[in-house]
């Protein structure tokens, strides 16, 4: 846990001791401070405002971050502080972009040997905050709604669901486990 280490810079309030730092999730660039994982990849893409609205690109072929052709695309939702985690793919790339509502989305590299191992990104996304989030196999990834409203997340795996045999594997993130596992909590 974290704890003042001028004991002179505590406010003078009740509670100081208790009071924690905020850290900005950008440097002084606008650059997302999260040390990235290996293979996981944040496409920032933006709204771009026309007459009648607004237009923003979700996916484009060129884009090399894709890693591939679109093979299927579909749209899961969550509800207002519902948790949807911990799922890992042991072949399958997920390719997600919210849509709609206020999502923390949440990876976790403990693939043994990898350059980024125990590594935990956090990546906040909306339709205000856009981008293509990519999660190559064998991370655990999962995701909160953090916003008053039912998300709406677009998935496009570069492999196409297989119904007889399911590429998901799940740990409860409630789960006794999980907390073992996992070094996150969902606050």
């Amino acid at each position: 846990m974290w704890q003042w280490r001028d004991p002179v810079s505590v406010p003078n309030v009740v509670g100081g001791m208790e009071l924690v730092a905020k850290h900005s999730d950008v440097d002084s660039s606008g650059r997302l401070r999260n040390e990235p994982i290996e293979g996981v990849v944040f496409r920032p893409t933006r709204p771009v405002a026309h007459d009648e609205g607004h237009v923003t690109e979700v996916a484009r072929a060129n884009w090399t971050e894709l890693g591939g052709p679109l093979v299927q695309v579909h749209i899961t939702t969550t509800l207002p502080g519902r948790i949807r985690a911990w799922g890992l793919h042991q072949r399958n790339t997920d390719r997600l972009f919210v849509v709609s509502g206020l999502i923390r989305i949440v990876v976790f590299d403990g693939r043994n040997g990898s350059l980024s191992q125990g590594r935990v990104n956090v990546f906040t996304v909306s339709e205000k905050n856009p981008g293509l989030l990519i999660v190559p196999p064998n991370l655990y990834h999962g995701w909160k709604n953090i916003g008053v409203t039912e998300a709406v997340i677009i998935n496009m795996p570069d492999q196409m669901y297989d119904y007889a045999a399911p590429d998901a594997l799940d740990l409860p993130w409630d789960s006794e486990a999980a907390s073992r596992i996992v070094p996150y909590r969902w606050a």
